[in-house]
Parts: structure tokens; C-alpha cells; sequence
């Protein structure tokens, strides 16, 4: 396995303080979908607010910021954007982003972002994709599970070598849901 700067496990990294500072306001939200409300947390930035943690129904929330204020018109954007896409009319997000994570998983996660709409790839091709060798591809897995940005991050979108559904913070049947949504699965496979 590689080593980083810290010479050890890049998955086992400890995470950073939140990048938007104690000045930030954290604000909290909801999103109508096909699955139930969505749950959003994010800050409020000068024009708006950026995108902190997206959770599922039934799954619970990222750790993103402690008791942030309800501000449902904070996520105007989000809600459009998360409309359009459940719509079949938006396939890439433009939404700002400020999830809280080591830098290995934040690294991660932007490769979500080249992953496009109706494919998929292996967590192996992922790793690959960011020069990480074979071992590390156990790494990159983890990185997804700590994914707080579900949907719009899309590690929906990431498979096994074999072609399997494998594990997603917001259970397999919603992966195949989104999946054949986005046409990246056969209707008959689900």
C-alpha cells in the first residue's frame, strides 16, 4: 500500500475541521423525492448556502454540523436541482459543496463528480482513476461509505469488478432505483 504524508492508512485519516468556519451558519432542510423527504444540511455562504450533507429517509444523517437552524429557503437551488434531476432534466448537479472530510475522502468524492450520468464504474476503476494502487481500492470503498453527499456525489454510480450492487449508504434497492433512473441499468435487472 502507498504511504501518504502521514505514512499511514489514507482512509484511517482523521478529518479536518469543518472548512467553513464557527462564523458560518449552519442550516438544515427538507426535499421532497420518490424515497420521502430528503434531509439537507448545509452553511450559508454570501450568495446562498452550500451543500454540507444530502441524508436519505430512514438512513441517518451525516455528522455535518451540531444543531444547525431550520432554513428551508436556504436550499432553494437545491431543491430545483434535485427536482430537475428526479425529473430525468438535470444529469450533473452545479450545486456548492462544503462536506467535511479527510483529504483522502474529500479527493474521493470529487472523482464521483467525472463518473457520468448513465454509466458506471468498479471501485477498482475509481482507484485507478485517482493512481491508487490495487490495495488501496479497499480505501476508496470506505471513502464512499463516509460519502455525505448522497445523490449529488454520486457513489450510486460505483459497482463491483463483477458488475454487482454493491453496498450504498442508502440501501442496494435505492442504488438499483437510481441506477435505472439514470439508465445506466436494464429495468429488468432491478
Amino acid at each position: 500500500m502507498t504511504t501518504h504524508a502521514t505514512g499511514s492508512d489514507p482512509a484511517s485519516e482523521t478529518a479536518p475541521a469543518l472548512p467553513h468556519a464557527p462564523a458560518a451558519r449552519a442550516v438544515r432542510g427538507t426535499c421532497p423525492s420518490p424515497f420521502g423527504d430528503l434531509l439537507l444540511t448545509g452553511v450559508r455562504t454570501g450568495g446562498g448556502c452550500a451543500l454540507t450533507s444530502l441524508s436519505l429517509p430512514g438512513r441517518p444523517a451525516a455528522p455535518a454540523v451540531p444543531e444547525p437552524d431550520r432554513a428551508e429557503e436556504a436550499f432553494a437551488q437545491a431543491r430545483r436541482e434535485l427536482d430537475a434531476y428526479f425529473a430525468g432534466r438535470l444529469t450533473r448537479f452545479s450545486l456548492p459543496l462544503a462536506p467535511a472530510g479527510t483529504p483522502f475522502q474529500l479527493r474521493v468524492w470529487q472523482a464521483l463528480d467525472e463518473v457520468p450520468y448513465g454509466t458506471t464504474t468498479s471501485y477498482g476503476e475509481l482507484a485507478a482513476r485517482l493512481g491508487l494502487s490495487r490495495a488501496e481500492t479497499r480505501a476508496v470503498g470506505r471513502a464512499l461509505g463516509a460519502n455525505p453527499l448522497l445523490l449529488v456525489r454520486p457513489c450510486h454510480r460505483v459497482i463491483g469488478a463483477d458488475g454487482s450492487l454493491r453496498g450504498y449508504a442508502g440501501g442496494v434497492e435505492r442504488k438499483a432505483w437510481l441506477l435505472t433512473h439514470e439508465g445506466a441499468l436494464p429495468p429488468a435487472l432491478v
